[in-house]
C-alpha cells in the first residue's frame, strides 16, 4: 500500500510532493542517488544488522530534520519474516511505511513519511528506503521527561495528568489492533506544549491475528521497564493501568495480566544483569 498522499516519481520512488523540491535539491530523486548519499549524520548503532543504515539530514531551506533509513539486500530469512508477520510480500522500508500510515489514518499521530523507495529482484527484495521527517517540537520520553516529573517542587497533579494522558494515548493505539513489539519510552515522541504523543519506529508493528494478549503484555511490559524507577512509583504504574484498563477496581483478570507483566519484566531484568546493566525500572 502506497498511499495517494506520496506521489511517484519512478518506477522505484514515491514522493511526498511538498518535499519534492527539497529532496531533489540534495540529490534523492532517483534509488542510485538515495543509496550513494553519503551526506549527513550517520546514525550508526553497534546491535543495527549489516544490511541497515540510517541517516539523519538537515533540510536548511525548510528549517526541518528528516531520518533516512535504507536497507539493502535483507537476508533471505529477515524477508520471509517480513512476509510472514504482514501477511504478503513486502519490502522492509514498506513494512516501516505502512503501519505508519494507517495509524495516522486511525488518529495516532506518528512521523510524517516524505519518501519510499523499494527495488525488487526476480523474488526477492534488492533494497528499500524510507525517509520520515523529525517530529517538531518534541523528544523521546527516554531522553527528556517533562520538568513535572523530573522536579518534585511542581504540583503533583500535573504528573497524574500526565499518566493517565500517556495511558490513553496507549489504550486507543491498542484499539487499533495493532502491537508496537518495541514499545519503550525510547519510541514515544512528547510534545508538553502542546500535550502530544507520537510513537515512531513503527517497522516491527503488526495486528496480531493470534496471541494478541501476548503481544499486549509485551508492549505494557516494555513501558513498565523503560518509566525509571527514580520518577515513576507503583501508585503510578497502577494509576496508568487502571486508566489503561478503564477500571477503577482490579478483576481478577486484570490481576492475571499484571502478574503476567511482573513475570516479562523478570526476564528483562535477568537478561540486563547478564550483561551488567540495570533496568530502568528497579533503578533507583
Amino acid at each position: 500500500m502506497v498511499t495517494d498522499r506520496l506521489k511517484k516519481i519512478s518506477d522505484s520512488v514515491f514522493i511526498d510532493p511538498d518535499f519534492k523540491q527539497d529532496l531533489e535539491n540534495i540529490g534523492l530523486s532517483n534509488i542510485d542517488n538515495i543509496f550513494s548519499f553519503n551526506q549527513g549524520l550517520n546514525l550508526a548503532k553497534k546491535n543495527i544488522s549489516k544490511h541497515r543504515n540510517r541517516v539523519q539530514i538537515e533540510l536548511k531551506d525548510r528549517q526541518t530534520t528528516i531520518f533516512l533509513k535504507r536497507y539493502t539486500s535483507p537476508p533471505i530469512i529477515t524477508q520471509l519474516k517480513n512476509w510472514l508477520i504482514a501477511n504478503k510480500i513486502i519490502s522492509s522500508a514498506l513494512l516501516d511505511f505502512e503501519p505508519s500510515e494507517k495509524l495516522s489514518e486511525l488518529g495516532i499521530n506518528t512521523p510524517k513519511t516524505v519518501l519510499l523507495a523499494q527495488q525488487w529482484g526476480k523474488v526477492f527484495e534488492k533494497r528499500s528506503a524510507i525517509a520520515t521527517q523529525q517530529v517538531p517540537n518534541s523528544q523521546s520520553l527516554e531522553k527528556r521527561l517533562p520538568p513535572f516529573i523530573t522536579e518534585s517542587n511542581i504540583k503533583n497533579n500535573l504528573k497524574v495528568k500526565f499518566i493517565k494522558d500517556l495511558a490513553e494515548f496507549i489504550k486507543k493505539f491498542h484499539s487499533t489492533g495493532y502491537r508496537h513489539r518495541d514499545l519503550y519510552f525510547a519510541h514515544i515522541f512528547y510534545n508538553q506544549n502542546e500535550n502530544i504523543f507520537h510513537l515512531i519506529d513503527l517497522a516491527r508493528a503488526f495486528k496480531p491475528v493470534i496471541f494478541k494478549s501476548r503481544f499486549t503484555i509485551k508492549d505494557l511490559a516494555q513501558l513498565y521497564y523503560s518509566a525509571p524507577a527514580k520518577f515513576f512509583t507503583r501508585a503510578d504504574r497502577l494509576r496508568f493501568y487502571k486508566t489503561y484498563s478503564g477500571k477503577n477496581k482490579l478483576t481478577h483478570k486484570d490481576k492475571f495480566v499484571i502478574h503476567k507483566i511482573k513475570i516479562k519484566l523478570d526476564k528483562m531484568a535477568k537478561h540486563d544483569k547478564k550483561h551488567n546493566r540495570i533496568a530502568p525500572y528497579a533503578n533507583k
